[in-house]
């Protein structure tokens, strides 16, 4: 329970600590903050996608130019 109301209470200081956050950023240096950023018990997730050997071929189609040869 003590728990809850701790994370309860991050809820509100990180959304503040956001609003605060981007209130004074430079919108042309930086994507704006979410509350997330602020609060220290919210694991942080890492979005992404494992390289394998089926999947290598997306990657090569996607950022490999093939030159033409004349």
């Amino acid at each position: 329970m003590a728990e809850a109301r701790l994370d309860d209470e991050w809820n509100h200081t990180s959304a503040v600590l956001a609003m605060l956050a981007n209130i004074h950023r430079d919108p042309k240096k930086r994507r704006p903050f979410r509350p997330e950023d602020f609060h220290p018990y919210r694991r942080r997730s890492t979005v992404g996608v494992r390289i394998t050997r089926e999947n290598i071929g997306l990657l090569k189609k996607a950022f490999i130019r093939k030159e033409k040869r004349t």
